[in-house]
């Protein structure tokens, strides 16, 4: 049995942090908390390690800014 212990404390902690993180995910979805801290975080990251990564990412957000264009009548079809 004491020899068992130690790999039962483990398998414990490992069951624990599995639950935290469950919770946690659950809170999220919920509230839905996550999304910008991540996506900052996330961009640092690449902005530090890799550049394409960073300026694609800030295109990504110009491009969500962007307002979209005013329909054009040019292009409709006209009845014959």
């Amino acid at each position: 049995m004491s020899q068992s212990l130690p790999f039962l404390a483990v398998l414990a902690g490992l069951a624990v942090t599995l639950a935290l993180f469950t919770l946690l995910a659950r809170h999220v979805r919920r509230r839905g908390t996550a999304g910008a801290g991540l996506r900052g975080a996330l961009a640092a990251h690449d902005e530090v390690w890799h550049g394409t990564a960073a300026d694609s990412y800030y295109e990504i957000q110009e491009q969500t800014n962007r307002r979209a264009p005013l329909p054009d009548d040019r292009w409709k079809r006209r009845p014959r």
